[in-house]
């Protein structure tokens, strides 16, 4: 490949239509058309990792709306929907490490909207449960969060979601085999 025969890319973040109707990143196609391969895969990547990104910004955007960040948010959701849970459950759940978690904890406990509670089943562990201004600030947003995962998937089918869901999760379980290995 000659890189004088590049034309400069387009923005990062423009896209266009396929002669199929389907969207692609313009900038990807003009940086690996001169390769002449099939780039189905590494364009298909490139877009999860584009839209992963531009959803963490909406979402981190919606939450600093309410003087929280992502995973802060994250946190009390998980909680108004399932009760006290433990530190390491939340960690699971929310895709997160141990050490991150407590972070999170530890900023929704200084605010007023967690507190720690001990792990009945378990002495050694501890929960995390809203206190009440944490049930009532949640309760005052988690509709409009709903309504925004309605908004962002404008367009799309439910055939569509269940495809969505389905190849996302498809690459998590392809992903977590090439991590075992």
């Amino acid at each position: 490949m000659n890189k004088a025969t590049l034309k400069p890319p387009q923005s990062p973040g423009e896209l266009a239509r396929d002669e199929s109707g389907r969207l692609y990143s313009v900038r990807m196609r003009e940086l690996f058309d001169p390769l002449e391969l099939d780039m189905s895969v590494v364009e298909a990547m490139g877009a999860l990792k584009i839209a992963s990104h531009a959803l963490s910004h909406v979402y981190e955007r919606w939450a600093d709306k309410y003087g929280l960040s992502e995973g802060r948010l994250g946190v009390l959701f998980r909680l108004y929907r399932c009760g006290a849970t433990p530190l390491g459950d939340l960690a699971m759940d929310l895709d997160s490490s141990p050490r991150n978690m407590t972070g999170l904890v530890d900023h929704l406990e200084r605010d007023g909207l967690v507190e720690r509670v001990p792990d009945p089943d378990d002495r050694r562990s501890v929960r995390a449960n809203l206190t009440e201004a944490g049930r009532i600030r949640i309760e005052s947003i988690w509709k409009e969060g709903f309504e925004h995962q309605h908004d962002i998937a404008n367009g799309l089918s439910k055939e569509d979601l269940a495809q969505l869901r389905h190849l996302c999760l498809q690459l998590v379980e392809n992903a977590r085999k090439e991590l075992g290995k």
